[in-house]
């Protein structure tokens, strides 16, 4: 017998895979909406319109092109870049790296062969894509890169001058600066007035006080500079050369490429190399400004490299397709782009979408644009391509060779020419580097280097190496290590970081003959402590190169039985054998003297929870050296605002009343938890939660970043990089004037026999930073010699 069910009428609007699919008492699904400008993509994409308007008529003036073909590759970076590529907030264009380049081929081939060339390199660069080589093009030295992008800057800056002055450019560097002089004796001064006008408004615009500044600073200095100056000649009547838009349907388009074959490969690999590694370098700098975004998406804050490079070659098809210029990211636009408050790939798209509407419809109201006014602007971003931070990175990195020959080969030689001239340089002091290698051999601290042998055997001999071991120095080593005599005490210090094979095997191997002959050898580290054992040992596998990083030494396979359950309390059983194997035969005589000795310690050093501030690490410091107080925030209590927790104020008043330190140091860092919840969301009086609860001392922090009158710190001479690195800043400072209240504290500073210090750890940098005695909170940078670097 079969049980009656009831049915429902059949929808004749429904199907039957819509019926499957949805449930029966549920509203209709809602068709997906495909496209939705959000406002703040609205909004971004009019910031960048108008920083990508007159500047890509200016790129267009510099390389000689006519001056639609700017606007042209502006409209299909913004599209179709914009579109496919792989960095959501970049925004491509005419770029001011590709001018000399675009420049050139110009001068060389013509208009409609230099659009051919630009296809070509956009399907090598799909080519290069769909190989997934993306990567690899971070390879090239940051010297070589900024070198090739301020040489770039300076054939700009230099040919500029010449239409500024109201003359025309010539096709090369020294070109233009054997025509300078001659140039200056025919000056059109009302070109020069109006070049003038459009500096002083470019520089001055974002530099303007007040709140009426942070209002009118909203609007591009360059379309301000350029608007100022096409107003100025307009009502004053000045004649000069304007901007002359052709007619669309007039326009050149790309045509078969004209010239030998051998210069076309060339030209084609050149506008590929330098358009693909300035776009993979600014999708690099947009994901390190969208990170200090929190309110961005996940996806729009990690760029896909091959992707991008997918999205530069179609937009390098269709812009050559179309007779436009070269297409790549442009750094200027991107940041615009992200400040602006870009969200998605939809405001780079509108920015090209409002190009095409200015090119259709606004040709009268460019037309009126004076030429020298952009080439003044194109001038000042050539001077600014040269950038004073780069010079002392690469100064700092000792790099200053490769960026200078980079630099001077490309003003001299050519873009092509003077990359492959600094990556030359780059591979050959790299190569300098790895070879160079001092070693010296001391007795007792007299210094013994080259000598033909040692005295005595009473003296412990110590056998210093600066630099990386590789087998070109075995050699050396060798003949070093053998003047040692036998049955002696000897040292080995090696102050590098990377040890080849050959170096290793050859200093183990003098290292077994000379124990087994009776004498003794430590081989230790840049600060002596030891980092190797002799091959005999259980453990050989602690190399001197072994990662510090969750390194532990297991025992054999056949030693060790199978790790059991719950790998965290293996891991700290391990660890632990691993101590009481390895570092308490070396630690132990210490311990027993403090253990007899009580603790002494000369410094309370307070400090966050954050597991990865390892403080005996970053202090060099031992048992017995540091009083150490850590809590989430390094937050310290005003005296009564604890709530019945006083826990800290009594850790400082143990410190400095009992154990009577000399300093108490404050240390933050950089990414702290705490700070990041207390700038998102501050915790209310009313909070309930421990956390919350304990955060609320961290306020007076917030609200000292906040103050008009107080000073913002700075680390090192330069700004912090977000609000969350300002916040752990300030919160370090006020976190010292919180010190001052303890009455403990307050008296020993009058006494004069207690200091307070400020520090701050970078995590992803491994630098340190002090805080300095000057009034405006200026941390300093800790040089490897323990001196403040100045800021």
């Amino acid at each position: 017998m079969s049980a009656c069910v009831p049915t429902r009428p059949a929808d004749p609007t429904r199907t039957d895979e819509t019926s499957r699919t949805h449930p029966p008492h549920s509203p209709p699904p809602k068709p997906p909406r495909r496209f939705r400008v959000s406002g703040a993509d609205l909004s971004a994409s009019a910031a960048v319109f108008l920083i990508a308007l007159p500047l890509s008529l200016g790129i267009a003036l510099a390389t000689g092109a006519p001056l639609q073909a700017g606007l042209v590759a502006a409209a299909v970076g913004g599209l179709v870049a914009g579109r496919l590529g792989g960095s959501p907030l970049q925004v491509s264009g005419p770029a001011a790296g590709l001018t000399v380049v675009t420049a050139d081929l110009i001068h060389r081939y013509g208009w409609r062969t230099t659009c051919a060339i630009t296809v070509i390199a956009g399907i090598a660069q799909l080519g290069l894509g769909c190989l997934r080589v993306a990567r690899s093009a971070l390879a090239v030295s940051p010297a070589v890169v900024h070198g090739m992008l301020a040489g770039i800057g300076v054939t700009i800056a230099v040919a500029q001058v010449h239409i500024v002055l109201g003359g025309i450019p010539q096709s090369a560097v020294l070109g233009n600066l054997r025509a300078l002089p001659a140039q200056l004796t025919h000056v059109d001064l009302a070109a020069l007035g109006l070049s003038l006008l459009t500096l002083a408004v470019l520089f001055a615009w974002p530099r303007i006080p007040g709140r009426a500044g942070r209002a009118l600073r909203r609007v591009p200095a360059a379309l301000v500079a350029v608007a100022c100056a096409t107003a100025t000649a307009a009502f004053a009547g000045i004649t000069v050369t304007k901007v002359d838009l052709p007619s669309w349907s007039s326009h050149a388009l790309a045509g078969l490429p004209e010239g030998p074959v051998l210069g076309l490969v060339a030209a084609v690999l050149t506008v590929t190399l330098v358009c693909s590694v300035q776009s993979l370098l600014g999708a690099v700098a947009v994901d390190k400004l969208a990170s200090s975004k929190p309110a961005l998406r996940p996806a729009a804050r990690r760029s896909d490299l091959d992707r991008e490079l997918l999205g530069q070659g179609a937009a390098n098809i269709v812009s050559g397709t179309l007779g436009g210029l070269p297409v790549a990211g442009v750094a200027v636009r991107s940041a615009a782009n992200v400040n602006a408050g870009g969200e998605s790939r939809n405001s780079a798209m509108l920015h090209g979408v409002w190009v095409v509407v200015a090119a259709l419809l606004m040709v009268p109201a460019l037309e009126l644009i004076p030429l020298a006014s952009l080439a003044a602007l194109v001038m000042a971003v050539g001077i600014q391509m040269v950038s004073l931070h780069h010079i002392r990175t690469v100064t700092r990195h000792r790099e200053v060779l490769v960026y200078a020959v980079t630099t001077l080969g490309v003003v001299v030689l050519g873009v092509l020419e003077g990359v492959a001239l600094g990556i030359a340089v780059a591979v050959a002091v790299a190569l300098h580097r790895l070879a160079r290698t001092r070693i010296t051999h001391t007795v007792d601290g007299t210094d013994r280097a080259g000598a033909a042998g040692a005295e005595g055997r009473g003296g412990t001999h110590h056998v210093r190496v600066r630099g990386q071991l590789t087998f070109l120095a075995v050699p050396r080593l060798s003949r070093v290590l053998h003047q040692v005599p036998q049955g002696a005490c000897c040292v080995v210090e090696l102050d590098g970081s990377f040890m080849d094979h050959a170096a290793f095997e050859s200093l183990q191997d003098w290292q077994k003959s000379h124990v087994a002959q009776g004498g003794k050898v430590e081989v230790t580290g840049r600060a002596g402590t030891r980092i190797a054992e002799p091959a005999s040992a259980s453990h050989s596998c602690c190399r001197p190169w072994t990662p510090w990083r969750n390194h532990h030494c297991d025992r054999p396979q056949t030693e060790t039985a199978a790790p059991p359950t719950g790998g965290g309390g293996y891991q700290l059983a391990s660890g632990i054998s691993a101590f009481q194997r390895d570092t308490a035969p070396h630690v132990r005589d210490e311990l027993a003297r403090l253990a007899r000795e009580g603790q002494r310690p000369t410094q309370l050093f307070l400090t966050c929870a954050d597991s990865r501030l390892v403080t005996s690490m970053i202090t060099s410091s031992g048992p017995g050296d540091l009083f150490v107080v850590r809590n989430v925030g390094n937050l310290v209590p005003l005296p009564g605002a604890e709530s019945g927790d006083d826990s800290v104020a009594a850790a400082i008043e143990y410190a400095v009343d009992v154990l009577k330190v000399q300093s108490i140091t404050v240390c933050g860092h950089s990414g702290c938890g705490a700070m990041q919840a207390l700038l998102n969301s501050p915790p209310e009086g009313g909070a309930q939660t421990p956390l919350k609860r304990w955060l609320r001392h961290g306020l007076p922090s917030l609200a000292r970043m906040a103050a008009a009158n107080q000073p913002w710190a700075r680390l090192a001479g330069r700004a912090p990089a977000d609000s969350v690195e300002q916040l752990c800043l300030t919160n370090v400072v006020q976190q010292l004037e919180h010190l001052r209240a303890h009455e403990s504290v307050a008296r020993r500073l009058q006494e004069g026999s207690l200091e307070l210090h400020g520090m701050y750890f970078h995590v992803g940098e491994a630098q340190a930073y002090l805080l300095t005695e000057r009034p405006d909170e200026v941390f300093d940078q800790v040089a490897p010699e323990g001196e403040l670097r100045p800021a």
